[in-house]
C-alpha cells in the first residue's frame, strides 16, 4: 500500500502534475508517514512543482502535532499545547496554508486553528494537486 506522494513519485515517476496554486505554504509531516512509511521527501517534491506556491518549512517540521489517535483524549492538555506549536511554528513562516498527507493531522489542527481564530488554513495534499486544473 502506498500514501499519495510516494505512489507518485516513486511508482509512477511523476513530480509535476500541472497544479497551480498561488499562496504560501508549510507543510506537516505526519507521525505515521515520517516514522513508519519514511516518508518525508515525496510531498515536498510535488509541491514544489506546484505553480505559484511558495512553500516554506516550519521549525520542529517533524515535531508531532498531538493528534496521535486516543492521545487527544486521553492526554488532552498535551495535544492542545502540541497543537499549538505546530499553529504557531506554521505562523511564523508567514504561510496561508498548512498542507499534510494525514487527515487526522489537519483534523486536529485545523479545530485548534478555527478554536483561536488563527489566520491559516489547512489542506490535504491531494486537494492542493487538483487545483488549477
Amino acid at each position: 500500500m502506498f500514501e499519495l506522494s510516494e505512489f507518485l513519485v516513486k511508482v509512477l515517476n511523476i513530480d509535476n502534475v500541472g497544479a497551480s496554486f498561488s499562496a504560501k505554504a508549510t507543510y506537516h509531516d505526519s507521525c505515521a508517514g515520517l516514522r513508519e512509511c519514511k516518508i518525508k521527501q515525496e510531498p515536498r517534491r510535488l509541491l514544489a512543482k506546484v505553480k505559484g506556491l511558495q512553500l516554506v518549512e516550519m521549525n520542529d517540521v517533524e515535531t508531532c502535532c498531538g493528534f496521535g489517535g486516543t492521545f487527544a483524549v486521553k492526554f488532552e492538555p498535551i495535544s492542545i499545547a502540541m497543537a499549538d506549536q505546530k499553529a504557531n511554528n506554521a505562523l511564523e513562516t508567514g504561510a496561508d496554508y498548512i498542507i499534510s498527507t494525514d487527515i487526522s493531522c489537519l483534523m486536529h489542527i485545523d479545530g485548534y486553528i478555527k478554536k483561536k481564530g488563527l489566520p491559516l488554513k489547512t489542506m490535504h495534499l491531494a486537494d492542493v494537486l487538483v487545483e488549477g486544473w
